[in-house]
């Protein structure tokens, strides 16, 4: 129980410190005043009430910044507050989250969502392009008007409206974290309305035109040649990921604890659908990470001498094309690996293993196990026809490839 103090600046100043844990000491002349001391040393003012029927501890301040006088005067004030129907733990949050900022809340969503690197470079890009004048914009400031207005100014920068999409997502998914982190003791959000909800309301999303460029057949042999003139670690991720169908991101975070050159495996941990992706190395690709572990000196398997993981391709795409004429992104790449496996009969539920492809609502997908090894003839057939069509293997008979997107 706790014991009754009159409080003064010397009584409190000769309060023992506990060896463990805190004590409490109630005032005698403020129903409710307490003081805490931990075993730290650290004493500090509190008012402990029920409100709305709950128990309700208020912290005021610390001593001895904060006197005797001034703690009473503090609890006096919250008391009036309460006989008045209010409730000071409320409004102390609605004063926090009215004054909070755009950039306050994104940092506590960062930092309490388990995220990606991926998502928090999401994160930041949105708030660095798409909201630079809002980051230090109160939360609560922001109105469906100002987001239904800025969309419509971030597609005009773009053509096909997709960072702009992407922008909007984030900044709904931080106004639903404050909508559920911020809320009255009822459980009432202090948010009531999403303001990014405008854009399904009225129907202003904009649908982004999906991209179906790839490397066709008769530009693969210029292709991979042109890769020898580019930097090798760039060369060898590309040719890992024509040859895998990984998406750029997962492949380029590749580790050498994630791979298994005896078992001739491969696992990427993390992936979009959040589900561990092992894939069979097929004769080539063992051949290439076997040479690149020889001279590995830092975690990751495509780093450069100093350990970085390439970010930037822009480089090699340019000397790519200004020597064969071939423009193309990295995840073209993962197009090309699957355009190809869908023209060699790869068969379906193979393809969305090798790709990692969520099977959604396919139930007949959800009852079939493909182990592993199943896949390494898929893996080795489409390997052998990139290499042989890019002149590295001996020529065979050649599929003429139907263009399809993926």
């Amino acid at each position: 129980m706790p014991q009754t103090l009159n409080f003064t600046k010397t009584a409190i100043e000769n309060v023992p410190i506990p060896a463990k844990g805190k004590v409490r000491y109630t005032d005698t002349k403020i129903p409710g005043l307490v003081l805490r001391v931990t075993a730290g040393g650290v004493k500090a003012f509190a008012l402990y009430r029920k409100v709305d029927g709950k128990p309700v501890e208020m912290t005021l301040g610390r001593f001895p910044a904060m006197t005797p006088e001034q703690a009473r005067r503090a609890a006096q004030k919250k008391l009036a507050e309460i006989a008045e129907g209010k409730n000071p733990v409320a409004e102390k949050r609605k004063r926090k989250l009215k004054n909070a900022t755009l950039a306050q809340v994104v940092a506590e969503y960062k930092t309490e969502r388990e995220l990606s690197d991926r998502s928090m470079k999401d994160i930041d890009m949105a708030v660095r392009f798409g909201f630079p004048d809002w980051k230090d914009r109160r939360l609560t400031d922001i109105t469906p008007d100002m987001v239904l207005c800025r969309y419509r100014q971030l597609c005009d920068r773009g053509e096909t409206g997709a960072s702009a999409s992407r922008h909007m997502r984030i900044l709904r998914a931080v106004f639903n974290f404050a909508k559920a982190k911020y809320r009255l003791p009822d459980g009432t959000p202090l948010i009531p309305y999403n303001p990014v909800q405008i854009l399904s309301d009225t129907k202003t999303w904009k649908r982004p035109r999906r991209r179906n460029t790839w490397i066709e057949r008769h530009e693969l042999k210029a292709w991979w040649a042109a890769l020898d003139e580019i930097n090798p670690v760039h060369a060898d991720l590309f040719r890992f990921i024509v040859l895998t169908g990984l998406r750029p991101s997962e492949a380029k975070r590749l580790r050498w604890a994630d791979v298994n050159l005896e078992g001739r495996t491969f696992t990427i941990p993390e992936t979009k659908n959040h589900r561990p992706h092992t894939l069979p190395l097929s004769d080539y690709l063992q051949a290439l990470l076997v040479r690149r572990y020889a001279g590995a000196t830092h975690s990751w398997v495509f780093a450069d001498d100093q350990g970085r993981v390439p970010s930037n391709f822009r480089y090699a795409q340019d000397k790519v094309a200004r020597l064969t004429g071939i423009r193309f992104i990295p995840y073209d790449l993962r197009r090309t690996f699957a355009t190809i496996a869908e023209s060699l009969d790869i068969p379906a539920y193979a393809l969305k293993r090798l790709l990692n492809h969520s099977t959604g609502s396919d139930v007949t997908a959800g009852y079939i196990v493909i182990d592993v090894e199943r896949l390494r003839e898929p893996m080795q057939k489409i390997t052998d026809f990139i290499l042989k069509t890019a002149g590295v293997k001996e020529s065979a008979t050649i599929t003429q490839l139907r263009r399809k997107e993926v």
